[in-house]
């Protein structure tokens, strides 16, 4: 059989943590000790509390059909009052909220309702691959907006020129960001507002990392900044904030036009959520809390000693506020994928070349903390023989 593979998939690039598995099970096979810092997957597990839920909730037989595209109501509903207790939103739970089978599977599918062949969508790079790819399969062309240390990692949104913005549909941003672990400001946003309103743009927030903040830093929804439900959409994914990265539920928030046309798109491709997940998903949003503030007092014990044993190497780590990334510039000497191979060959590490998320992050390597301080601490053992 000839396989003529479409143009779409010929244009993709090799998906980033595709090619990191490949590499990691390589090393497996010739029997190394692999401490894994390279996919962003939590090790720690869903609470109890959110499985029980889950066991029970798969015991009751209406939950065997199909689902709503949109979601349940009482997880809307669920959804809604999370995003008031923290952020002060007022969101109506029957048009301005939608389940989605994970914030990737919304982010993908979002381009569709607005995209056409040639127009434009302005990507942050180094990004989220999604960002780029799900513009592709909707048949437009990405427009990178660089993220750079100097601007703290935000898009120069002055720098994009008048014949890209005439033909620019959406905006993506990714605050608490990953790669770089940067955060953006209430003044940021607010001129994000002004800029799509002024070009009719759509504004397209990944808040995904939103919960995983150290210290006293707390992240900011987009929605919170005036005007911005007028012109934007924020994805909320459950995976990183309560370890539920298997179990694909997230949801979408903001302008109820947007939000209507995501479900049009969502109703003629997938056919919702498993409704014992989203009972699950109810449990973990209804909850005191509490277990949130645990997982960070964790991940801020795992972050000191990476990013302090990496100082003592003499690797100028930042200290971040938000995510569980280190996003740190590799030695004087090295390229991004010269670092990541030293340390997988001669270290037994994983970690993901910058250059990867795009060409801006030549020069820095992301580590995820998704392993205990015990083995954070070896590795920097590993690192100090190596270099």
């Amino acid at each position: 059989m000839k396989l003529n593979k479409a143009v779409r998939l010929q244009e993709l690039p090799p998906y980033l943590f595709v090619e990191l598995d490949k590499k990691k099970a390589e090393a497996l096979a010739k029997g190394v000790d692999v401490i894994d810092l390279g996919i962003g997957d939590p090790d720690l597990p869903t609470p109890d509390f959110i499985v029980k839920r889950m066991v029970e909730a798969v015991q009751t037989p209406e939950y065997h059909r199909y689902p709503s595209s949109q979601g349940m109501l009482s997880f809307r509903q669920a959804a809604a009052a999370w995003c008031e207790r923290r952020f002060g939103l007022d969101l109506d739970p029957e048009t301005e909220v939608i389940a989605v089978i994970g914030s990737k599977e919304a982010i993908a599918h979002f381009p569709l309702a607005f995209v056409d062949k040639d127009d434009i969508v302005l990507v942050p790079t180094p990004g989220y691959p999604v960002y780029h790819i799900g513009t592709l399969f909707s048949g437009g062309k990405s427009y990178f907006l660089p993220l750079l240390e100097e601007n703290g990692f935000l898009p120069d949104l002055e720098a994009i020129p008048d014949d890209v913005l005439e033909r620019a549909r959406i905006l993506w941003l990714n605050y608490p960001n990953n790669p770089t672990a940067a955060v953006a400001t209430s003044d940021f946003f607010e001129k994000v507002v002004d800029f799509a309103k002024k070009n009719s743009i759509i504004v397209c927030h990944d808040a995904a990392y939103s919960e995983m903040t150290y210290d006293d830093y707390r992240a900011p929804s987009f929605l919170e900044t005036p005007g911005a439900k007028d012109i934007g959409l924020e994805f909320h994914s459950l995976s990183k904030t309560y370890n539920m990265t298997g179990w694909r539920i997230g949801f979408t928030i903001g302008n109820p036009a947007l939000v209507g046309l995501l479900k049009q798109v969502k109703s003629n491709i997938d056919s919702g959520q498993f409704e014992a997940v989203q009972e699950a998903a109810i449990a973990a949003l209804e909850s005191d809390q509490s277990y949130v503030e645990e997982m960070r007092r964790i991940y801020t014990g795992r972050r000191d000693v990476l990013v302090n044993g990496l100082r003592g190497l003499g690797i100028n780590a930042p200290l971040p506020s938000a995510t569980f990334y280190i996003w740190t510039p590799v030695p004087k000497g090295y390229t991004s994928a010269e670092f990541s191979n030293l340390l997988l060959e001669r270290a037994g590490i994983v970690c993901t070349p910058g250059n990867g998320f795009g060409a801006p992050g030549e020069g820095y390597v992301r580590m995820a903390l998704t392993v205990p301080k015990e083995r954070l601490e070896e590795a920097i053992q590993r690192l100090k023989s190596v270099l």
